[in-house]
């Protein structure tokens, strides 16, 4: 892998790119994450990293140009209770599940395109096989299940 891109951070919000000599903008950033280059983002004033805030800005920049990233009931779990109860699920857990699922999705695209290779037609088989797999099942029941429900005289009720 490439050496770490190094970016410092200015009070104006400006990213500068110190081995290039040049400022970039958070989707030029983006890309390069994307192409798998790992980022280092530095407080030009502090030296304090601002890698995760930085990275946590493009993520939302994107949701804005999309679709919903999360689930509300996960988000307010989040606000709820910060780092306190989540972080390990999201340093560890969550990190870890992508990885294996992006593996996974990368076995059967390589798999599927050798099906394809040999001329087989596998499309029934493979819909029929498909159509129970939810590598993320019903995430919005999962942390709608952690959120207390308000019982019927405004305190917090079971279940």
């Amino acid at each position: 892998m490439a050496d770490k891109v190094k970016l410092k951070k200015y009070a104006n919000r400006r990213l500068y790119d110190t081995a290039n000599s040049v400022f970039v903008s958070l989707s030029q950033v983006a890309d390069l994450v994307k192409q798998g280059r790992e980022i280092e983002i530095r407080d030009d004033r502090t030296g304090e990293d601002v890698t995760a805030f930085i990275l946590t800005q493009i993520v939302l920049e994107e949701v804005k140009r999309k679709t919903l990233l999360l689930p509300v009931s996960l988000l307010s779990l989040l606000i709820r209770y910060g780092d306190n109860v989540l972080s390990e699920f999201f340093d560890r857990y969550l990190e870890q599940t992508l990885r294996n699922y992006l593996a996974y999705k990368s076995t059967v695209d390589e798999q599927f395109q050798k099906w394809l290779e040999l001329g087989q037609d596998f499309s029934q088989l493979t819909q029929k096989a498909m159509s129970n797999l939810t590598p993320f099942p019903a995430w919005g029941e999962f942390f709608s299940r952690l959120t207390p429900k308000k019982g019927p005289e405004g305190g917090e009720g079971e279940g």
